[in-house]
């Protein structure tokens, strides 16, 4: 005899919403503090849940507009995966489906429905993981080599973040870390277009090392072929415009 279904799941969409800073030039991820159960008081990613008339490319838009009033095209949004654990959230058979939204404008932050607070948090690279940074208020990410079993299994009580969030931020960052060399979405935080010396400083944090390390002249030889040049832009010296790129479709 097959097993009864008692009820449906709950399906979410969750969004790692990145953006840059290009003073500071750090890549940014989208935090809330929850002020409703489950997970009150809990710093997480921001999350609704999917309606009837709405497919999940929709729902992940609408949550752009409902928390920072910005409408995006699809083309800034991109899937990550679905995280299905059964022991996601406490009491709720809960699904999230997971977007990364590139976000080139930083809006003003007011907390909306069902949060407390909402701040930008600066990924931080440490040896082996990547630390979420905001002033005085910092989250300590997920080191490398812990799985997604590991961390349902062994780290989830250790996190601070709601739900598993500190587990679907490494998976994105782990995505767009492995896909700087053949499809770099992630510079897609800088603009419609960029220099070379943004995207390095772009690449430097991701691969958790120094601007300086990342010679001009060998990654335009290495990179190149997944720009193409769009114009000029002068900078406040009297040098030579520098190019500037943007990514081939």
């Amino acid at each position: 005899m097959s097993e009864q279904i008692v009820e449906r799941p709950l399906v979410s969409i969750t969004n790692v919403i990145f953006s840059f800073d290009t003073v500071t030039k750090q890549l940014l991820v989208l935090l809330l503090q929850r002020s409703q159960a489950p997970f009150m008081g809990a710093w997480g990613l921001p999350t609704t849940t999917l309606r009837s008339n709405e497919s999940a490319d929709a729902a992940a838009l609408r949550l752009v507009k409902e928390k920072l009033g910005v409408h995006l095209t699809s083309n800034q949004t991109e899937q990550l995966g679905t995280f299905t654990n059964v022991g996601r959230v406490p009491g709720q058979r809960t699904l999230a489906l997971t977007y990364m939204v590139y976000l080139p404008v930083k809006p003003a932050l007011i907390p909306g429905a069902g949060a407390r607070a909402v701040r930008w948090f600066a990924v931080t690279p440490r040896t082996d993981r990547d630390d979420l940074v905001a002033g005085d208020l910092s989250f300590t990410g997920l080191t490398d080599d812990v799985s997604a079993a590991d961390f349902y299994q062994r780290e989830r009580g250790t996190t601070q973040l709601a739900a598993d969030h500190a587990l679907i931020v490494k998976t994105a960052l782990q995505r767009v870390r492995n896909r700087l060399n053949y499809a770099p979405t992630i510079l897609r935080v800088l603009g419609v277009s960029f220099t070379l010396k943004r995207a390095r400083e772009l690449y430097a944090l991701l691969e958790r090392r120094s601007v300086s390390q990342i010679d001009n002249s060998n990654f335009r030889k290495t990179h190149g072929h997944l720009f193409e040049q769009v114009g000029f832009v002068r900078g406040n010296g009297s040098g030579r415009p520098a190019r500037v790129y943007r990514l081939k479709d």
